[in-house]
């Protein structure tokens, strides 16, 4: 008899099942150690990715506010500078103010200044994650 057979027959089942003596599995049938560490990984790994897509998700949406605020500035400041040239009536503040309202965004600053430049400073109404969105713009008559 060749001794490989030996182990085989004994009668204890193992060889049966395909289980080595050297196997992860206990010597009393139990289970495997690592059973379900696959399942956690995934969920770890699932979360995080949630995790970044989250962050990129705001981020985004800050830029978008920036964006915002920086096109009401602009529409703001050009307003601002037709009625500092006399191309429309009213005080440049005041039509600038009421240009970004228009937009959704506040004045935070307006200055007008020699030969009918106008500065404009806004911010958004709508509070972002990240802090309150804020636009700058500078606009007056051509060169």
């Amino acid at each position: 008899m060749r001794a490989g057979s030996a182990r085989a027959s004994d009668g204890s089942g193992e060889a049966k099942r395909g289980v080595r003596a050297g196997s992860a599995r206990a010597s009393d049938g139990g289970r495997v150690a690592e059973y379900g560490s696959g399942t956690i990984l995934a969920v770890a790994l699932g979360l995080a990715v949630m995790i970044c897509m989250a962050a990129a998700f705001m981020l985004a949406q800050a830029v978008a506010m920036g964006h915002r605020a920086a096109s009401a500035a602009d529409l703001a400041a050009l307003a601002g500078a037709d009625a500092a040239r006399g191309l429309t009536t009213g005080d440049p503040c005041v039509v600038a103010s009421e240009t970004a309202a228009r937009q959704g965004a506040s004045l935070s600053a307006c200055t007008v200044g020699e030969g009918g430049i106008v500065e404009i400073r806004t911010e958004l109404d709508r509070g972002a994650v990240f802090g309150t969105a804020t636009g700058r713009s500078r606009a007056g008559p051509p060169p």
